[in-house]
Parts: structure tokens; sequence; C-alpha cells
């Protein structure tokens, strides 16, 4: 099978050395995020207070066998990033190979800034960030769609990055793991629930983005073996979904969209029959106080979830609401399939009816982010 016209829901771009020193608040120039020369000739983003500097080739991966990807990694610098990682133009060239229609854009160095010390250091590399996006965006206004990024300062400041985010055109938020003052299921965040209701913006937290679970947790891992790290990533946005769901955060707010991005969703069935199941401990008819509906009801009302190489969510989809799970590449990063993801789902994807196979490869992410689908590449689904 070839399916032609797919949306991902979840890719990145590689942000170019001038996104942050061309584009930030003059006053934070000199110490913006920047790429520089290490002592052995390769590249690397430094952010300032940050422990770990950001190698290129952790960027950038996408399709490379283990070894390639090593040897890549310890000798790149930015010119050997491929260029669809920063130019529209040359993006829309890497997504025709697939026949990939549109794309949905998180940050690749903003996803370490998530969880950056200083907020408001935070705050204008992210701004930023915002508008080097919707300068790439614009180079193909119909394919590339942006999330734009907010540090959380307070909630009158993200509720006007949020109305910012709108004006620019951005389709989403991706927001960190935490905000800097208090956890997002208290009353205090309620009126910025209500700005992302009223400007329908989808909120979008993203693996390796909250404090505690960051890329240093993936790499060495917690306990045991490093690779350990990589299975937990998904923990953290497991956690802030059930921080909302049991907080009442869609009970008060129905219609507010939450996306958790790269954490898979395979294991999403199992997770809300545990979580009902918790639920029943606390009370005998499973309806804990401040909700009015079993802990599953809300995930499969007000949930989405981006995956990549995930047969467990094709599997699953029918236990779970489908409408709800959006595939994607994950382009460039290391744990894309692409420029193998036609084979993927070709494998994974074809013995699902046609119209649920269409619903999470392209509808659902168009729903959810109101892309303009008369502008998009058709779907086809074709024997190849």
């Amino acid at each position: 099978m070839f399916f032609k016209g797919v949306i991902s829901a979840d890719s990145h771009i590689v942000e170019p050395p001038n996104c942050y020193v061309d584009f930030i608040d003059p006053k934070f120039r000199a110490d913006a995020p920047r790429v520089e020369r290490l002592p052995n000739g390769n590249d690397t983003y430094v952010i300032r207070d940050m422990k770990r500097t950001i190698p290129m080739g952790f960027l950038d991966g996408a399709g490379m066998k283990v070894a390639e990807r090593k040897k890549h990694a310890d000798n790149i610098k930015f010119g050997d990033i491929r260029v669809g990682g920063y130019d529209a133009k040359a993006r829309l060239a890497d997504m025709d190979i697939e026949g990939t229609a549109a794309e949905i854009i998180y940050a690749s160095v903003g996803m370490v800034l998530c969880t950056h010390p200083d907020p408001v250091y935070k705050g204008a590399a992210m701004m930023a960030y915002n508008r080097w996006l919707q300068s790439f965006c614009e180079g193909a206004p119909n394919r590339l769609f942006g999330l734009a990024m907010t540090p959380i300062l307070s909630v009158d400041s993200a509720i006007a990055d949020f109305r910012r985010a709108k004006e620019m055109g951005m389709v989403g938020i991706m927001m960190p793991g935490n905000p800097a003052e208090g956890e997002y299921d208290q009353p205090q965040y309620d009126a910025l629930w209500e700005c992302a209701v009223d400007l329908d913006l989808p909120i979008c937290f993203h693996i390796l983005t909250a404090k505690g679970d960051g890329v240093d947790e993936a790499l060495r891992g917690k306990r045991g073996h490093p690779l350990n790290g990589f299975m937990g990533i998904i923990r953290a946005v497991q956690d802030i979904m059930g921080m909302m769901v049991l907080g009442g955060v869609f009970e008060r707010h129905p219609k507010l969209k939450l996306v958790t991005a790269e954490g898979d969703a395979g294991w999403m069935p199992h997770y809300m029959y545990r979580m009902d199941h918790a639920a029943y401990t606390a009370a005998d008819d499973g309806i804990i106080k401040g909700l009015s509906k079993h802990p599953s009801e809300y995930i499969k009302s007000n949930v989405y979830m981006t995956f990549q190489d995930d047969y467990t969510a094709f599997r699953n989809a029918n236990e779970e609401n489908y409408k709800q799970l959006l595939w994607a590449n994950d382009y460039p990063h290391t744990d894309s399939t692409w420029p193998n993801s036609q084979a993927l789902l070709a494998k994974h994807a074809s013995k699902l009816p046609a119209h649920m196979v269409q619903a999470i490869l392209r509808e659902n992410t168009a729903r959810l982010f109101n892309l303009p689908l008369d502008k998009i590449p058709a779907m086809q689904m074709a024997a190849e």
C-alpha cells in the first residue's frame, strides 16, 4: 500500500545559527542560544546556563543506521545538516519523497529550552524562535504549520503569548512540561485554558520537555542500562495527562484539546483502564471528587496522541478513540521514520478500514489544528 497525502502531526526543524541571535530581543543577543565550533571541529548549540551543549548530530539523524548515525554525530558541522531541516523549499522536496502533504512543526533546540532554569531568558529565546518559525512556515503556508512556544511565566503573560501566536498564524502551542508558577491543574490556570478554547489552539506537550525527564535522563537512564532512559521518556507526558484529567481541568473546560507528542499511543487502552481502576479505589462508583465522569472518558474526548513507529497504536485503535490518534514522522530526528514511512505504514495500517486509516494519517490532525484541507494535497491510498 502507498498512502499519499498523509499529514505528520509531529515533525521538527533544526534551528539555524541565526534563529535566536537574529530574532531575539537585543538585550539578550550577546548570550542568545548560538552555534559554536568545538576544538574538534564539530558544531554544537550552546545555551547559557545549560550544562550540556546540543550536538548537531543529535538533531539530525533520520534515515541513518546506528553506525552511520554515530559517525554523523561525531563528525558534523551545521553545513552537514540536511537543508530540509531549516529551509522550507528543501523541506518540501523531502516531504514529497514520502508523499507527505503537510506537517505540524515542533522545535528541536526549543525542546531543551523548555527545562531552562531562567524563565525570563527562556521566554526571550522562545519568542525569538516564534519569529523565526513564522518566516519558515511562510515559505510553504499550505503545507508547513507551526506551533508557537511560550515559557508560561504567568497566566497573564501566557494569555498574551497565546493571542500573539494566533495573530502570527500558529496552529497550536508547544508547552513546557512545567510552568514557572504552580501546576497546570490549579484553578489559577483556568483563564489560560479558557483562552486556548476561545482561540481554538491545542496545547501540545512533547516528550523531553519536563524537568527531571529531559534529554539528560533520556540519554543515561535513571536506573540500569542507558536504554532504560529511552523507555521512560513517555512517562512525563503521561504525568501531565493524568494531572490534567484527575485535576478536573477537562471537567471545567470540556472543549480544551491536549496533545501528547511523540509519546506513542499503543499503551493508552491499558492506561485508561488503570486510571478508571484507580478511581474505583477512591469512590464506589468510580466518580472521584471534582469529576462527573470516569477518567477514561475525558481522555477519549480531550486527549490526542502522536506516534510514529507504533504498531500497537493501529492494532488497538478500536480500544480507544481512533479519531484522536495522530500519526507523525518525527522528521528529521533520530527516531524518525523518514524516508521509510511508507513501508512502515503499509505494514502497520493496511489491516484497518480505509476510513480509520484516512482519519489517523490525515483527517484527525487536520481537524484538530484547523488546517485548510482544501488547499493541502489530497489523500490517496493505492496498492503499489
